[in-house]
């Protein structure tokens, strides 16, 4: 696969994205010409009937394949929020085909690689153990990246699970435990996410380029990530391409 240009749409309720320096940063890296866009939905300024389509996206049974679902109108009008707070799953699949839905054809060239930053928690289907799971990047043109599946789909340290655990059954606080585990996983406003996001966009364009997205050394950021410990270290301590993946974008 060939790509000639690469447009991201940025989500403008997390400035952390820092959208014009991953502009720069993948261009230095794959030597694409990259355009930063506004919020997808405001820069093809779609009808409402999208978040009818977003809301028809929405997972409800996790141990189940999606099922079609046809939304309320209080869910469409869910959808209308500038931001989505509330943990709500989506098929991250099925978003995206809502997202390539309301694309002019002009830019639905295989050429042309689509990014797409969302508040909302993707998640996609795991046959292995036939249960939905939160997903920080779901690989297709268009990608979408999910902010809220970065905090929340790779795992806490397990000592911060077992604390937990504890302190619930003695009905104390829970508050202690963020001062004790501070810097050892990402929250939400996270001022490291700029970093983190390099890796995830880096990925998305790996699967588009060569249909494999990830690497098995914790060394590369193309690491796929299931703890906050090892997305931290591949991300922001190891911060590039290993030489392997190197050599394979250098062929292309």
């Amino acid at each position: 696969m060939k790509i000639s240009k690469i447009f991201l749409y940025d989500e403008p309720s997390v400035p952390q994205i820092k959208i014009d320096k991953l502009v720069e940063f993948i261009e230095k890296q794959i030597g694409i010409k990259v355009e930063a866009r506004q919020n997808f939905l405001k820069h093809f300024n779609v009808n409402k009937k999208v978040f009818h389509d977003i809301a028809s996206c929405r997972v409800f049974n996790p141990y189940v394949p999606f099922e079609t679902h046809n939304p309320t109108a209080e869910e469409a009008t869910f959808e209308e929020q500038e931001t989505i707070k509330n943990i709500v799953l989506y098929d991250g699949f099925e978003l995206a085909n809502v997202f390539r839905d309301y694309m002019p054809d002009s830019e639905l060239s295989q050429e042309v690689f689509h990014l797409i930053f969302t508040t909302r928690l993707t998640c996609s289907y795991d046959y292995d153990d036939y249960r939905y799971h939160g997903r920080a990047v779901i690989c297709s043109n268009p990608s979408i990246i999910s902010t809220t599946g970065i905090i929340e789909a790779p795992a806490k340290p397990r000592d911060y699970y077992l604390q937990m655990y504890e302190k619930i059954s003695q009905g104390l606080n829970l508050d202690v435990l963020k001062n004790e585990f501070k810097g050892r996983y990402l929250e939400y406003n996270d001022s490291r996410l700029d970093l983190v996001v390099r890796g995830y966009a880096l990925q998305a364009i790996f699967y588009y380029l060569t249909g494999v997205p990830f690497c098995e050394s914790k060394d590369c950021v193309l690491y796929n990530a299931h703890w906050q410990e090892d997305l931290l270290y591949s991300q922001i301590e190891i911060g590039k391409l290993c030489k392997q993946h190197q050599t394979v974008l250098g062929s292309f």
